[in-house]
């Protein structure tokens, strides 16, 4: 595939470059050039569907942020490379829990030793929860230092600022998100609360729904999926793929089952499944997020079952989702939930 031979030339010419690096610097140098560790394979032989850079929050126990996006990605066929924003014991629905976190300067070093081996190729860079302007304005450091490397680099958002009216991040993230993440962003996959806060618009039916995806992919972003929106009782997913600057995009809307429980992780899992069907559907979005949700709900339906076997009463509290249980309904997932597109 194109990606393939992309990233093997791009392997090549940094080889070349180290080659003749190492014949300048004498023989103490080519000493050393003998002993060097094997190649990257995921660079050498990379994948053909991509390598992916995964900022986002991690947890010892449970599956949220990078727990829960990691796996299936990996199981969809991608390499991916974790950086974790947050090193908690537990996700914070817990009554404590300790950890801790990633600055932007610690982020940039990272990113720096990468750089330093010639290992910033990526394919996809995926973002989640983001809890400060500094962390935030850092990756858009990064996002423009891989766009340096690979200038078609597809960079999937979740701009996680809270939901149902209620803010999670400090307010001043907001704007940054809106005047400087969305123009670079390739996909955004915001939830009703985080779409209103993005456009300044009250999202009270589908047509109000679309017009927000408008509205965003007139900032930046092709391909919009509004992941979540309650309209009248019924919960949808609304998509809009914009295939060129001036033309309509195509919107479609999905319409979800209203489980009565309430689960973690399950914003993360969607955006990671959202992001490796649709490199493998690229000119067709709907499909993509038809795979993504049949997945989704299979995998809550079984998490459902699960703690009703265990005796108990998935009311009572948040769920951690059985991801690595499903790991056939992220692979193979049968399609049970269809788009519908809009005309």
């Amino acid at each position: 595939m194109l990606f393939q031979s992309e990233l093997a030339s791009h392997f090549r010419l940094t080889i070349s470059r180290e080659n003749r690096i190492f014949r300048r610097s004498g023989s103490s140098r080519s000493l050393r050039n003998s002993e060097m560790v094997p190649p990257i394979l995921s660079l050498v032989l990379p994948s053909e569907t991509g390598r992916v850079l995964s900022i986002q929050s991690h947890t010892v126990q449970g599956y949220v942020g990078n727990k829960s996006a990691v796996f299936p990605l990996q199981l969809l066929g991608y390499d991916v490379d974790p950086i974790n924003s947050v090193q908690f014991s537990n996700h914070t629905g817990y009554p404590t829990f300790k950890g801790q976190v990633l600055n932007g300067q610690q982020l940039w070093e990272l990113i720096e030793g990468l750089e330093e081996n010639d290992l910033l190729y990526y394919t996809h860079l995926l973002t989640g929860y983001i809890g400060s302007v500094s962390f935030l304005s850092t990756v858009l450091e990064v996002v423009n230092k891989l766009r340096s490397v690979n200038p078609k680099l597809k960079y999937v958002c979740d701009p996680v600022m809270g939901d149902e009216g209620k803010l999670y991040v400090p307010s001043e993230l907001v704007s940054v998100y809106r005047e400087k993440v969305v123009p670079v962003a390739s996909m955004l996959t915001p939830n009703q609360f985080e779409a209103e806060l993005l456009t300044n618009l009250r999202i009270e039916s589908e047509k109000d729904g679309r017009e927000a995806c408008n509205i965003l992919h007139a900032a930046g972003p092709p391909m919009v999926v509004l992941t979540s929106i309650n309209i009248n009782g019924n919960l949808l997913l609304i998509g809009s793929h914009q295939k060129e600057k001036g033309l309509s995009p195509e919107q479609f809307k999905i319409v979800i089952p209203k489980i009565p429980a309430y689960f973690t992780g399950t914003g993360d899992l969607t955006t990671a499944l959202l992001l490796g069907w649709s490199n493998k559907y690229p000119d067709n979005l709907d499909k993509a997020a038809e795979l993504a949700v049949s997945s989704l709900q299979a995998l809550l339906q079984r998490t459902i079952n699960d703690y009703k076997s265990a005796g108990h009463d998935p009311k009572s509290s948040s769920l951690e989702i059985r991801l690595i249980q499903s790991q056939n309904d992220i692979r193979n997932p049968e399609i049970k939930f269809r788009a519908e597109r809009y005309t």
